[in-house]
């Protein structure tokens, strides 16, 4: 904390050298001569050094609030929840008592993906693990939007009892009206109505903990499952609301979102020449326009892109003087965005496609018209027969979940780059 307010001190004493050298030219009404300019720019330096520093002593501070949190929860400094409670003690009951009873976690706020199937790894006790004490009720939504942006980017999430098929509604086509004159006939205009079939696929792994590592007091057993079955299946179903083929997997956004922007020639693996008209951050505002109006006012209105295309728009410069824009065009962003486009939150999901010929790079556009159907959550499940051989004892996840592109009529819209 000293630390901190030392250098809080020394920047303001800098920005104070940098303010008396602007008054006292505007106070003779010329710029600041070359070596006043020199002077100026050092300080700043000096004073972008110090952000930095106060930068990480912040970041410092949140990790070691966290770590005290959490032991704080081991020892019961935090108060739980009921369902957290009633939770732990169900997980206890079936760690230490061999109770094979299924845990089935549900969630308000579920997110998202892992490749289907089933995964096996053994831990033994001589494995290195560094684990940190964890609530697990609520763990598994966490680590899943880690890995998957799309229900972070505003999707809607639909949770059902059962597995059967959800046919959603939709509209194609809207009534429209006309002058009609007096006493002149009336035409007719129906809606074009249609459904969405949204089935439910099972995502699923398991994995095997030697009997002295479930009997290890000390191991954060809860916490490590939680993070394993929210990465797992986070990374699977991620992908396919990504890239999904709408057979045998959920139906994907790349699957019905229409094209807003292409790069012209040249751009097959990036944004082209900032200073040139059509490249750069303009096939960005493109992008954005090409966006009816109804969409982007929408509060789940955002861009989903990787981070390596968000970095490369960042680092767009002009083509004069190597001026970097991108950085002021991409902007902080809300809360758990990892910027801000043209008003707009950017979340990061590593499936979107990497730039490259024709590749579908950027997708912009209202998020709430893609739902996500879960049934349920993610069910746990324990066997001390499936290794007994080996006296391990299994545990599995399964998640069973579906989705598509509700509104394909424009909701969602992607940049395409060049062929060549």
């Amino acid at each position: 904390m000293f630390l901190t307010d030392e250098l809080t001190q020394r920047r303001a004493a800098l920005w104070g050298e940098q303010k008396r050298m602007l008054d006292t030219a505007e106070a003779a009404q010329r710029d600041l001569t070359p070596a006043e300019d020199a002077e100026y720019r050092a300080l700043g330096e000096r004073i972008e050094n110090i952000d930095a520093r106060l930068t990480d002593l912040s970041d410092q501070a949140k990790r070691t609030n966290a770590v005290t949190g959490a032991f704080a929860r081991l020892g019961g400094g935090v108060r739980r929840t009921q369902a957290e409670t009633e939770l732990a003690d169900d997980f206890r009951s079936m760690i230490l008592e061999n109770n094979p009873r299924p845990i089935t976690v549900q969630w308000e706020n579920a997110r998202s993906a892992y490749q289907p199937g089933l995964e096996a790894r053994d831990l033994v006790t001589t494995s290195p693990a560094n684990m940190s004490p964890v609530s697990f009720y609520g763990q598994l939504v966490e680590h899943m939007v880690e890995n998957s942006a799309v229900l972070r980017a505003g999707a809607t999430l639909l949770t059902t009892s059962s597995g059967e098929t959800l046919r959603v509604p939709r509209t194609t086509a809207l009534s429209t009206a006309a002058i009609v004159a007096e006493a002149g006939t009336i035409p007719d205009s129906d809606p074009t109505l249609s459904s969405v079939a949204l089935g439910a696929y099972k995502y699923g792994f398991k994995v095997q903990v030697s009997t002295e590592m479930v009997q290890d007091s000390g191991v954060d057993l809860p916490g490590y499952l939680a993070r394993e079955a929210g990465q797992a299946i986070g990374l699977g179903l991620g992908n396919h609301l990504i890239n999904g083929t709408g057979s045998g997997q959920p139906r994907g956004v790349l699957l019905d979102a229409t094209a807003g922007a292409t790069g012209p020639t040249g751009t097959a693996t990036s944004f082209g020449a900032q200073g040139t008209a059509g490249q750069g951050t303009d096939l960005l505002y493109d992008l954005f326009g090409s966006l009816a109006e109804p969409y982007v006012v929408q509060p789940g209105t955002g861009w989903v892109l990787r981070n390596a295309t968000l970095t490369a728009i960042r680092k767009l410069k002009t083509g004069t003087a190597g001026e970097i824009v991108g950085g002021e065009f991409v902007g902080s962003g809300p809360a758990g965005a990892s910027g801000e486009m043209i008003g707009k939150p950017a979340f990061v999901d590593p499936f979107v496609p990497a730039m490259a010929a024709n590749a579908k790079s950027v997708l912009f556009g209202d998020w709430s018209r893609y739902f996500v159907r879960m049934v349920n959550g993610i069910r746990f499940e324990r066997s001390d027969e499936f290794a007994f051989d080996q006296d391990l004892v299994t545990f599995r996840a399964l998640l069973r979940a579906d989705a598509a592109l509700i509104d394909s009529t424009g909701a969602i819209k992607y940049f395409a780059h060049s062929a060549t």
